[in-house]
């Protein structure tokens, strides 16, 4: 049995999509199962509930062999520090998984927390959970990420209406990236796989490492169209996130993790050729921001 959290979120629908297709029994955790699809609610075994509550973790991993953990960035907007916000919501998961042999896949940042002289904010958040799974003994694989690809697509607008994204990362800078759809297939993959065993991080990174600036070089390709990069200053950044309704916890929070993306937390962490993933930018913007920006 797999055990599936955030089943309805972006990388979480995709890892479900193909585990349900090799036809092992799944299970998700699920605050409201009325938003699964009705063909995955035909073929998956379903715990509702919050998958930071201990008797709703319990439940759902009675007779499991591997869960699949991500603590869902949306929950914490109005809660305190993401430190403790992320050691709260996994610390039950993690002990329970430990004492019924449930091999855990989960996923956090890349950047050893050991590494980067700094603090990172919701990178840190990531990494501390990291060192709190590591302490039960439990089995696991930590699939470690950089700045999300997707993440662009917050900008679709703004790229469509004045030619322009905007982020508060530095303009001339590398930034290490990942298409989500990377992320799942190497889930799924370690989900189905019974072979491994024992503590490990899997880095995953896309082929290139683009700047902002080359970003929006190849957007501008993609779309056939000149579209620029915009850094905003991040003191401006923190700000516009309280205007818009974040906590000003959570607001310092991304503050301090993009002032470390800026500061090179990526580059903390060793990684191999192993670690590159099939998309590269050029390639996702092509099939997912073209589209996006388009429809």
């Amino acid at each position: 049995m797999i055990v599936i959290t955030t089943p309805t979120g972006d990388i979480g629908r995709q890892v479900l999509d193909r585990v349900l297709s090799s036809g092992e029994p799944v299970r998700v955790i699920a605050r409201d199962s009325s938003r699964l699809p009705e063909h995955v609610r035909a073929q998956v075994e379903v715990v509702e509930g919050s998958h930071a509550d201990a008797d709703t973790i319990a439940k759902a991993l009675q007779g499991a062999d591997s869960l699949f953990w991500l603590v869902p960035p949306a929950a914490f907007r109005d809660a305190g520090p993401a430190g403790s916000y992320y050691l709260d919501f996994t610390r039950a998961a993690a002990r329970e998984a430990a004492s019924r042999g449930v091999r855990m896949v989960h996923v956090t940042s890349l950047g050893h927390k050991h590494g980067y002289d700094g603090v990172a904010g919701l990178l840190s958040a990531a990494l501390g959970m990291d060192e709190l799974i590591e302490s039960t003994g439990v089995q696991y694989r930590a699939l470690a990420l950089p700045f999300f690809m997707e993440n662009v697509l917050h900008q679709t607008q703004p790229i469509s209406d004045q030619g322009v994204f905007s982020m508060a990362n530095i303009a001339d800078r590398p930034l290490l990236t990942v298409a989500t759809q990377d992320v799942a297939a190497v889930a799924a993959g370690l989900l189905l796989d019974t072979t491994w065993n024992g503590q490990a991080r899997v880095p995953l990174v896309s082929p290139d490492g683009l700047t902002p600036d080359a970003m929006a070089e190849i957007i501008s390709e993609t779309l056939g169209r000149t579209v620029r990069y915009q850094q905003v200053p991040l003191a401006e950044f923190q700000a516009q996130m309280v205007q818009r309704g974040a906590s000003p916890s959570l607001a310092q929070d991304m503050a301090d993790m993009i002032n470390a993306q800026n500061n090179g937390i990526y580059d903390a962490e060793p990684r191999d050729p192993a670690s590159a993933t099939a998309t590269d930018f050029r390639r996702w913007c092509q099939n997912v921001l073209k589209p996006a920006v388009q429809s």
